[in-house]
C-alpha cells in the first residue's frame, strides 16, 4: 500500500496524549483527588484530536494507502520502530474508542465518593485509551505486539480493583491468563517475522503484506499463521478459549466491560484482516473452512448461552460470543462484500454493546444486582430506561432502521453467495437473539410493578451519556452509505481473493 507521509506528527499525539494525561493524574494528588473531571476533560480533548485526525484523512485514498504516516527508528537490531499511519478501518475504530472513553467516564458516579479512587479510575482508563489507540495506529507489527500485550496491565487493574463482585480478581486473574497465553503464543509468529523478513522495517505492515512472507514449507507458515490468528481468537473471542469473557464481564464496573467488549476486542477481527488475510494468505486459505465452522459454533453458542442466561452481564457477553461468530465468519468467507459487512459490525457492535453494557449498569446501580429475575415492571416507574433498552436491545438484534441491521445484512448476503449452508445456520441465531433480547426486557421492564416502586428514571447525566449512543445507531441504521462506501474501498485491498473457500471475489 502506498505511504502518505505528514509532517505534523498528529498521530504520535494523539497516541501520547491519554498517556500523559494518565500520569498526570497518578503522579500529581491534587490531579488525582479531581482525577475523575481531568481525566474526563481529558478523554474529551483526545475526542476532539482524534477528529481532527478525520479532517486529514482522505477519503480519495482510503482504500489504497496508509495515511498521515510518520516513521522513526527506534530498535534498528530488532528492525522495529515507531511507524505511524491509519488507513480507513483504523480511523473508525479509532474514532469509536476515542467517542467511548469520556461516555463510560461520565457514566461512572459512584467512585465519586472516594476521589482518589475516582482519579485512579480515569488515569487508567486513559492509560487504556493510550493501548488502543497504539494498536490501531501504528503499522509495526511489533510495538502492535506490545500494546496487545501492555494493554492487560490497566484492565487487570480496572477489573480487579474496581470490579462490582468478590470474585473480581479471579474474573481478571482469568483473563490475563488466557490474554497471556494467546499473547505468547503470538510471540512465536513475531519472532518468525524479522527472519523472514530480514533488513530495516522487517516489522512494518507495508513490507510483509506482500503475500511473498514464507518460511519454504507448507507446515511452517501454517504454525506461523496459527501463532498470529489463535492470540486473535482469543481476543475475539472464539469458542472454545471464549469464557474469560463472561466472567470478566459480570465482574467489572460496566464502563469497564463497555471498553473490553465495544473496543478492546475488536483487536482480534482487527487483527485477523491486517495480518491472518494479509500477512498470510496461503494458510489463511488453507485453514478458513475450519475457522467458518469455529465461528457458526461461536454463533450458534452465543446465541443459545444468553437466552439460557439469569444474569443480565453475562447475556450480553454471550451475545457478543455470537456477534463476534458473524463477523470472523465474514473474514474468512471470502467475499468483500461480506467483509466490508464485517468492518461495519465491529462499529455497529461497539454502539449497541456500549449502550446495553451502560444501561445495565444503571440498572444495577439502582437494583444493586444484575440478577434478572430481581426485577419487574420497570417500564411504568422507569420509562426512559426501559425505551432506551428495548431501542439498544432492537439496535442489537438487527432490527431495520437500526445500526445492526445493515452488517449482519451484508454477513449474511454475501456469506450466502459463497457458503450458502453456512449462512442458513447462521440465520438461525437471529430467529434466538429476537428471543435472548425481548424475554429479559419483559422480565424486567413488564409484569406488576411491586419490584420497580424505590427505583427512580435516568437522570441528566444519565441521559447524556446514552442520547449520543441512540442517536448514532439512528444515523447508522438509516443512513450507512458513508461508512459502508469507506470500509468497502478499505476491503479492496484487503487479499480476501486468497483465502476464498470457493474462489468468489463477490
Amino acid at each position: 500500500m502506498e505511504i502518505l507521509n505528514s509532517s505534523t506528527h498528529l498521530l504520535t499525539i494523539v497516541t501520547v496524549w491519554p498517556l500523559l494525561a494518565s500520569i498526570l493524574i497518578l503522579a500529581i494528588p491534587a490531579a488525582r483527588r479531581n482525577g475523575r473531571n481531568l481525566g474526563l476533560g481529558a478523554a474529551v480533548i483526545e475526542l476532539a484530536l482524534m477528529i481532527v485526525v478525520a479532517t486529514q484523512f482522505d477519503f480519495g485514498h482510503a482504500g489504497n494507502a496508509y495515511q498521515l504516516a510518520e516513521t522513526y527508528s527506534w530498535i534498528p537490531l530488532f528492525g522495529t520502530s515507531w511507524a505511524m499511519g491509519i488507513t480507513s478501518l483504523s480511523l473508525v475504530m479509532l474514532l469509536l474508542a476515542a467517542a467511548l472513553v469520556p461516555l463510560v467516564l461520565l457514566a461512572e458516579k459512584n467512585l465519586d465518593q472516594d476521589p482518589k479512587d475516582a482519579g485512579t479510575y480515569a488515569a487508567l482508563v486513559l492509560m487504556l485509551e493510550f493501548f488502543m489507540v497504539l494498536i490501531f495506529a501504528t503499522r509495526d507489527l511489533f510495538v502492535f505486539y506490545l500494546a496487545f500485550e501492555a494493554m492487560l496491565i490497566p484492565l487487570y487493574m480496572l477489573i480487579g480493583r474496581f470490579g462490582l463482585t468478590e470474585e473480581r480478581r479471579a474474573a481478571a486473574l482469568k483473563l490475563v491468563i488466557y490474554s497471556l497465553v494467546g499473547g505468547l503464543i503470538m510471540l512465536v509468529g513475531v519472532i518468525a517475522l524479522p527472519i523472514l523478513n530480514p533488513g530495516p522495517g522487517a516489522f512494518l505492515y507495508e513490507n510483509l503484506q506482500s503475500g511473498k512472507l514464507s518460511t519454504g514449507s507448507a507446515t511452517g507458515d501454517m504454525l506461523i499463521f496459527l501463532s498470529f490468528f489463535i492470540a486473535f481468537a482469543i481476543k475475539a473471542p472464539m469458542f472454545p478459549v471464549h469464557t474469560w469473557l463472561a466472567d470478566a464481564a459480570e465482574a467489572a464496573r460496566p464502563g469497564t466491560s463497555t471498553l473490553l467488549v465495544g473496543v478492546l476486542d475488536k483487536v482480534g477481527t482487527y487483527g485477523m484482516i491486517i495480518v491472518c488475510l494479509n500477512v498470510f494468505p496461503g494458510p489463511a486459505k488453507v485453514a478458513a473452512p475450519y475457522i467458518i465452522v469455529l465461528a457458526i459454533i461461536s454463533i450458534l453458542y452465543g446465541a443459545l448461552a444468553a437466552l439460557g442466561s439469569k444474569n443480565l452481564l453475562r447475556l450480553i457477553s454471550f451475545t457478543s460470543v455470537s456477534h463476534f461468530g458473524f463477523m470472523v465468519m465474514a473474514i474468512f468467507v471470502g467475499s468483500r462484500y461480506a467483509l466490508t459487512g464485517a468492518m461495519v459490525y465491529m462499529v455497529a457492535h461497539g454502539l449497541t454493546i456500549a449502550g446495553l453494557f451502560l444501561l445495565s449498569g444503571f440498572l444495577i446501580e439502582r437494583g444493586g444486582t444484575a440478577t434478572i429475575a430481581a426485577y419487574g415492571g420497570l417500564q411504568r416507574v422507569t420509562p426512559v430506561l426501559a425505551g432506551t433498552f428495548l431501542m439498544t436491545g432492537l439496535a442489537s438484534v438487527a432490527l431495520p432502521g437500526l445500526s445492526g441491521f445493515v452488517p449482519e445484512y451484508m454477513i449474511l448476503l454475501g456469506t450466502w453467495q459463497v457458503l450458502p449452508w453456512a449462512a442458513a445456520i447462521s440465520v438461525l441465531s437471529v430467529i434466538i437473539a429476537a428471543v435472548y433480547i425481548l424475554l429479559p426486557y419483559q422480565q424486567i421492564f413488564t409484569g406488576p410493578p411491586e419490584k420497580a416502586m424505590k427505583l427512580t428514571d435516568l437522570d441528566t447525566r444519565e441521559r447524556v451519556v446514552i442520547t449520543p449512543l441512540l442517536v448514532a445507531m439512528v444515523i447508522f441504521g438509516v443512513w450507512a452509505a458513508p461508512l459502508v462506501g469507506t470500509l468497502s474501498n478499505y476491503s479492496d485491498s484487503v487479499q480476501i481473493t486468497n483465502v476464498s473457500v470457493e474462489g468468489s471475489n463477490k
